[in-house]
């Protein structure tokens, strides 16, 4: 099966976004785009690029995309809480463990989070510590930073 990529310059940085021509498969935090042979854009790169486009533009609160992370069984299911998670709020380490069945799965639930393919679409930056503090981000903190006060001005409030 075939690789497809396409690069968007963000208002975090570049982001490049990888298929295999029916789902989204990963999104990567890059230092910028790669120079590459033109391939055909697959209609689910076409459809990331527009939705997150929109995301950052504060009209679109949601995803509608098929989406297929490469993960072990639970942190797919870690991920799926993370995509419960609404717009705009946040939910802590402990909340998503407990949800899982134990309070004890704080950690791994942080590890499952750290390993996840598709930030911004899974919102694993909506995920904080226990205290509030903002921990842990694939793209780093003050990305996270970045993207929880977007989400919050977008909706007309500010918490941090």
């Amino acid at each position: 099966m075939k690789d497809y990529f396409l690069f968007y310059h963000s208002p975090l940085g570049w982001l490049r976004l990888n298929s295999d021509g029916h789902s989204l498969k990963s999104i990567v935090f890059v230092d910028n785009a790669e120079d590459v042979d033109a391939l055909p854009t697959p209609e689910i790169l076409i459809k990331a690029l527009a939705q997150l486009k929109e995301y950052f533009e504060g009209s679109r609160f949601s995803f509608d995309l098929e989406i297929d992370p490469e993960g072990t069984s639970f942190q797919k299911q870690v991920w799926r809480l993370v995509q419960s998670v609404n717009f705009g709020e946040t939910k802590n380490y402990g909340d998503i463990a407990k949800e899982l069945g134990s309070p004890r799965y704080s950690r791994a639930v942080g590890l499952a989070n750290g390993k996840n393919p598709l930030p911004i679409i899974i919102p694993c930056h909506r995920i904080i510590g226990i205290n509030g503090k903002l921990v842990g981000y694939s793209g780093g903190l003050e990305r996270k930073k970045w993207l929880l006060i977007h989400e919050q001005k977008s909706l007309g409030k500010l918490l941090f």
